[in-house]
């Protein structure tokens, strides 16, 4: 079983990216993903639902985007927020952990 990006920044360094085992190359992988990159950008301004990430982000299929999307939330990135509507309303928001990815991101875009 994967551990998630969080529990795994709660482990002592010291860190070694060279180390294939190391926690955080799970990380790096993590936000070197392109559709990670992507999908935390269409997130950066407001929450958003499956549909309009899918159309945010050119190019992505409505498998890989739900792969992200659960990547993302077991990671510790995106929190999913299902509402008790008919039918059910899910949307996908940005946590305080990926809003840390936001500056670096626009960074790189810039």
């Amino acid at each position: 079983m994967e551990t998630d990006l969080v529990s795994s920044t709660k482990l002592q360094g010291p860190w070694d990216p060279y180390d294939p085992n190391c926690p955080t190359r799970q990380l790096l992988g993590r936000i070197g993903d392109r559709w990670t990159v992507l999908i935390v950008g269409a997130l950066e301004e407001r929450e958003r639902r499956f549909g309009q990430l899918l159309s945010l982000v050119g190019g992505i299929s409505p498998k890989v985007l739900t792969q992200t999307l659960r990547a993302l939330e077991r990671d510790g990135l995106v929190k999913r927020e299902i509402f008790p509507e008919i039918p059910p309303r899910v949307e996908y928001s940005l946590t305080e952990l990926g809003r840390e990815l936001v500056d670096p991101i626009a960074t790189i875009r810039d």
